[in-house]
């Protein structure tokens, strides 16, 4: 299995992450042309996809784990950073998309001000976070060990007003969706659990010890190759599940994507 053949696999059999990028997708403007960065991606995956829009890309992240597994598939222009200052210029990017970052880091509204230095006037800046919600789910992750800590989260998550306050007159919201209900957070809860007890691990902290919380790296998917086979046989019910969402497409997702304008002329 080559650098960049596992974490496409690894998205391929993944209801949650490609749930994910179906809403970037319809949330992302055409980027043909265009300067873009994307932040917090992860394996790679999903900077990979953005690169086949169309467009000139960077991207960034938070630990040495998720740069390199980002750099082994798309080879150039990935950057660590840390929410504060970046090595980017200014006015340098028509878009941002922030895939999984802001949770993770210790002062956000820093942050919101790079981004502001960073983006052209008339630029986009989609942010995807956790959705700040009292609910079940969130009790039995505790009782697995999936705190907040183990995932590397600094907060639970945010609601539309507190990503709206946190923008400040920097940006303005144009658009927002919750995704990603009761039937598909339950299922990726489990295999988060599944995963934690294949590595010995029952408090579910990463082998890697990375701030992103669970983050398979290429060594992990080499030594359970056997058992993501057997788990690809069964990810047609997974995925069967997943779509039981569809009987509470009243209540709110736990994952929240927002689409903003810049204030900046």
């Amino acid at each position: 299995m080559s650098n960049k053949d596992w974490p496409v696999k690894l998205f391929r059999r993944s209801v949650h992450k490609q749930r994910k990028w179906k809403e970037i997708r319809s949330f992302l403007s055409d980027t043909e042309g265009l300067t873009c960065l994307d932040v917090g991606s992860d394996n790679g995956v999903i900077s990979l996809m953005l690169r086949e829009r169309g467009g000139k890309w960077a991207s960034a992240d938070l630990d040495d784990t998720a740069v390199n597994s980002i750099r082994n598939l798309v080879d150039r222009d990935v950057f660590k950073i840390d929410g504060g200052r970046t090595p980017f210029e200014d006015d340098e990017f028509d878009r941002i998309v922030i895939v999984d970052f802001l949770e993770h880091i210790p002062n956000d509204g820093e942050f919101i001000s790079e981004l502001f230095r960073i983006m052209k006037p008339d630029g986009e800046l989609i942010i995807n976070v956790p959705h700040l919600k009292l609910n079940y789910l969130r009790r039995l992750r505790y009782l697995l060990g999936q705190t907040d800590e183990k995932h590397g989260h600094l907060r639970p998550g945010y609601t539309v007003g507190q990503l709206s306050k946190l923008l400040g007159g920097k940006f303005t919201i144009i658009s927002h969706k919750s995704y990603s209900r009761f039937f598909s957070e339950l299922i990726d809860t489990l295999i988060t659990f599944g995963y934690g007890l294949l590595q010995g691990n029952s408090a579910q902290a990463t082998s890697n010890g990375t701030t992103k919380g669970v983050l398979v790296t290429e060594a992990e998917m080499k030594k359970y190759n056997k058992v993501f086979l057997i788990y690809s046989f069964i990810y047609p019910f997974v995925w069967l599940f997943a779509k039981l969402d569809a009987l509470i497409f009243f209540r709110s997702g736990y994952l929240l994507m927002i689409k903003a304008k810049i204030n900046k002329s």
